[in-house]
C-alpha cells in the first residue's frame, strides 16, 4: 500500500496541473471502488475548480470551488495518470483509459487541457466528497494523530502517547491515532536509524531516545519523498515513473543480508508483529 511518501508523490506530481484548474467531462466508469461513490459524483465534481492540492495521513484532498473536498485513497494499487493535450482535445468525454480506469476527467488550466485518469486494479482505494469546513470532523479523518513532517508531532508527543504502553514501539507508531501517514516500510527504517529495537515495549523507550526516533521519522520520511517515494509492486507516480527509494532501504526486505552498518557484523532479522513482517538489525537494535 502506498504510504506517505508515496502519497506525497502523487499529490506533488498533480498540484501543477490540478491546482486553479476547471474539471469537466467527468465520467465514473463503475459505482463503486472499496466504497459508494458519492451520490451524483459526476455531477458535483464537473465544472468545479481545484482550489489547491493537499495530503492528510495517507489521503489526497483538492478542495473545490463548490465548498466540497474531493478525497481519495489509493488503497493498494490506486494510481492518477495524467496525459497531457491540447486546448479542445476533448470534443466529448476524456476518453477511457483501460478496464481498471474507474474515473476520468479533464482539467482546463492556462489555456490547456489534461486528462487525468484513476486506475485501481484491485478496488481497494476509495473517494469521498465531504463540505471542506467539515473535513477534519469526517470519521476518516477525526481522531488521526499529528502529521510526522508537521510542528505537532514531537518527542514531547510521543513520549505521553506512549506513556504506559505496553505494545511494542513498531506496532505502537503504526497507530494512526498516535502519529498519522506513517507505514511499515518506513517505521522499520526509522527504528533502525535511531537504533531502537522494534520489540520494545512503547513506554519503555527513553526520551532521549524519543528525540532521537522522532528526528530520524522526519528524515527517512523527507529522504523517500525527495527519491519519489519507494515502487515494491504497482506504485507509480502520476507520470508513470517509479520511485528510487527501496534501492536504500537499510533494513526493510532485507531479511539474511549483512547489516549495512560498517562497524556492525550482524544480518538483518524478520518477525511478524500485529500481521506485519518487521525488519531489523538485533546487534544495532539491541534492547
Amino acid at each position: 500500500m502506498p504510504e506517505l511518501p508515496e502519497v506525497e508523490t502523487v499529490r506533488r506530481g498533480l498540484e501543477p496541473v490540478l491546482e486553479g484548474a476547471r474539471l469537466s467531462r467527468v465520467r465514473q466508469n463503475r459505482p463503486d471502488l472499496r466504497f459508494p461513490f458519492p451520490d451524483r459524483f459526476v455531477e458535483r465534481l464537473d465544472g468545479a475548480t481545484v482550489l489547491r492540492l493537499d495530503r492528510r495521513a495517507k489521503y489526497l484532498l483538492f478542495p473545490l470551488s463548490t465548498g466540497e473536498t474531493w478525497v481519495t485513497h489509493l488503497g493498494m494499487t490506486g494510481r492518477f495518470t495524467l496525459e497531457g493535450r491540447e486546448v479542445g482535445a476533448f470534443e466529448d468525454e476524456a476518453p477511457s483509459g483501460g478496464k481498471h480506469e474507474h474515473v476520468s476527467l479533464s482539467a482546463m488550466k492556462d489555456g490547456a487541457v489534461t486528462r487525468l485518469g484513476f486506475a485501481d486494479a484491485r478496488r481497494f482505494g476509495f473517494m469521498g466528497l465531504i463540505p471542506t469546513d467539515q473535513v477534519e470532523a469526517h470519521p476518516w479523518f477525526a481522531g488521526l494523530g499529528p502529521e510526522p513532517l508537521g510542528n505537532g508531532f514531537s518527542a514531547a508527543h510521543l513520549a505521553q502517547a506512549f506513556k504506559g504502553r505496553k505494545q511494542n514501539v513498531k506496532v505502537s507508531l503504526l497507530d494512526q491515532r498516535i502519529v498519522a501517514g506513517l507505514g511499515n516500510i518506513y517505521v522499520c527504517e526509522a527504528l533502525y536509524r535511531a537504533g531502537v529495537s522494534p520489540l520494545i515495549a512503547a513506554g519503555r523507550v527513553s526520551r532521549p531516545r524519543l528525540e532521537v526516533l522522532t528526528t530520524q521519522i522526519r528524515e527517512v520520511l523527507k529522504d523517500a519523498i525527495a527519491a519519489g517515494g519507494s515502487t515494491l509492486r504497482d506504485f507509480a507516480n502520476a507520470e508513470g515513473g517509479q520511485g528510487y527509494f527501496q534501492h536504500s532501504f537499510d533494513v526493510y526486505g532485507r531479511e539474511g543480508e549483512p547489516c549495512r552498518n560498517p562497524a556492525c557484523a550482524g544480518e538483518v532479522r524478520r518477525v511478524v508483529q500485529g500481521g506485519r513482517s518487521t525488519f531489523w538489525c538485533p546487534s544495532c537494535q539491541a534492547r
